[in-house]
Order: structure tokens, then C-alpha cells, then sequence
């Protein structure tokens, strides 16, 4: 959790990041081993004892990226295939990266009900070395939200809800379309606006803690759901290595140049394996890839 001179609601918090830093941009944490630059990574090593080098990894991406970006994501994901000492790892990550001034979303993707959700919520958002804010999935409705939202209200942080993804195989499930024609992604942003309007989730900004994950990858459907949830502040993945451009990024935001963030993951933490920065150092790659990713956007928006 960040410090307490943050404003008390996520979304102001983060609007307020973007502003310091200049750029709605955030960079996703995905540390996969086999990709870990050649002087980081000892091929002999398996198991947990890779660790050490993930972490080491982690804490220079965050230090290259601390300039430019408003926020990490940090996909828990890889950090819990190597158990008990990869989850420590993680929320040692999460500190570090609050500690260079960045806000830190769990990229976790929970979602349960009742007391279990409830369990979910507090094992990810309460304590010292929580993120600032965590993905959840909405699939079972009310039930499954509210817990996580009651936290987030209660220790000032923020979720953002699964409604439009960026995998291809998305479409099947979340255009699937009612009798009246209404697409599932657009009946969960409904229910996402609905639930993020409560007076006491609505910060200063006019923003609700509880925003929503909307793909740059169906910039036509991100426009529509702006306008389904215009309190909500989106969280955008889809830059980069998975084909979106910044112009389809800008569909997510308002004409203001607020509403959302933008995260790319590949394409910045494993910069320096794409040829043009093939003679840099690899965090010099990083960096450099870092401040372009943050100039394209900002240009997009014309800010």
C-alpha cells in the first residue's frame, strides 16, 4: 500500500500519479526466466533458486521505468509458480516498486463469492506490502464483486473488473449477445458502472475506485463502453506486442485526456530483444523503450 500522503481514493491517486509523471502509461511486470537478459541469468539454476535473478531482474526494469510510468502491473502469475519464495518475491516487488514512487496494480484476476472473495480481497489488498490496487473477475456477478469492493472502499484502493480482454479467443464468450441484442461485455459494464457508483467510491476526481479492464485491441467496442461507464477509469491492455496502436488506445479515454491507463508489458520489459536496441545495455533498452511507449501515448492524446 502506498504512502498515506496519497488521496484516499484509488482513482484520485492515480489520476494525481499520472499527472506528476506526465503520461497515462503503465508497464506490466511479467518475469518469465527464459527471458532474462544474459548477464542476469545462470542457465544451470532451476526451481526456486531462479528466484533470486527474477527478483533482481524486477527491481532494475522498475528502476528504468520509475521516470515515465504513473504505475506497474504485476502479473502474480509468475511470481506464484515458484510457491511460498516466488509470493514473498512478489510482495517484495509490490514494495519496491511503491518505493520509487509508483503505484502498484495486482495483476490477480480473483473471483468468488461470499466469504471466500471476501478472503481473496484481504489477502491482496490488506498489510503493508499490498498493491494499490488489484484486477478481479466479474463472472459471478454481485455476489463476487461486493467483497472486493467493500475492501477496496475501506483501505482506499482501487479494482479494476475483467469486461473487455484482449485474448483473441475473448469474443466467444464476451460479444455473445442477448435477445435485445446486448453484447455480454456491455451487460458487465453495466453492472460494473452500477456498482462503482456509490457516493463513497467516487473520489474528488469524479472517478470511481472501481474501474474496469478494456482492451485497446476493439477500439470500437472501448468507445462504447466509455460511454456505458463514464465514472470508470480503464485499465487498457493490448499496446505493443499484442497489435494495438496508440491511436487505438486513445478510444478509452475522454476528449479531456482522462479516464484510463495504458499498459504494455513485452514490449517494454524485453526491449532489448528487438533489433533496434540491440546495441544498448539491456536496462538502457528498457529505459529507452519505456519513454517511447510514454511519448506515443501522450502524442496520441495530444497532451
Amino acid at each position: 500500500m502506498s504512502d498515506a500522503t496519497m488521496p484516499a481514493n484509488f482513482a484520485d491517486a492515480l489520476l494525481a500519479k499520472i499527472a506528476e509523471k506526465g503520461s497515462p502509461v503503465c508497464v506490466g511486470i511479467d518475469p518469465v526466466f527464459e527471458r532474462l537478459p544474459d548477464e542476469l541469468r545462470e542457465d544451470d539454476v532451476i526451481g526456486v533458486e531462479q528466484t533470486g535473478m527474477l527478483g533482481e531482474f524486477c527491481y532494475d526494469v522498475l528502476e528504468a521505468v520509475a521516470p515515465v510510468a504513473a504505475a506497474v502491473k504485476i502479473q502474480s502469475a509468475y511470481f506464484e509458480a515458484y510457491g511460498p519464495v516466488g509470493v514473498d518475491l512478489y510482495f517484495n516487488v509490490v514494495e519496491v516498486a511503491q518505493s520509487r514512487g509508483l503505484l502498484v496494480i495486482g495483476d490477480i484476476k480473483r473471483g468468488d463469492i461470499g466469504s471466500t472473495a471476501r478472503a481473496y480481497a484481504q489477502a491482496h489488498m490488506a498489510g503493508p506490502s499490498a498493491p494499490d490496487a488489484i484486477t478481479v473477475n466479474g463472472y459471478f456477478g454481485e455476489d463476487g464483486l461486493k467483497p472486493f469492493v467493500d475492501v477496496a472502499a475501506e483501505l482506499g484502493e482501487g479494482v479494476f473488473v475483467l469486461v473487455r480482454t484482449s485474448n483473441p479467443s475473448a469474443a466467444a464468450i464476451q460479444d455473445f449477445a442477448g435477445a435485445d441484442g446486448t453484447k455480454f461485455h456491455e451487460h458487465m459494464a453495466r453492472q460494473v458502472a452500477a456498482m462503482g457508483s456509490a457516493k463513497d467510491l467516487i473520489g474528488q476526481s469524479g472517478y470511481s475506485c472501481v474501474g474496469a479492464v478494456v482492451a485497446a485491441t476493439y477500439p470500437h467496442e472501448a468507445r462504447r463502453l466509455r460511454e456505458i461507464m463514464p465514472q470508470q477509469l480503464f485499465l487498457v491492455p493490448g499496446y505493443g506486442a499484442q497489435g494495438a496502436t496508440a491511436a487505438d488506445c486513445a478510444a478509452a479515454f475522454k476528449p479531456d485526456g482522462t479516464g484510463a491507463i495504458v499498459n504494455a508489458s513485452r514490449s517494454v520489459i524485453y526491449a532489448y530483444e528487438n533489433e533496434q536496441y540491440k546495441n544498448m545495455k539491456w536496462q538502457g533498452a528498457v529505459k529507452k523503450a519505456a519513454r517511447a511507449f510514454a511519448d506515443d501515448i501522450r502524442k496520441a492524446l495530444r497532451l
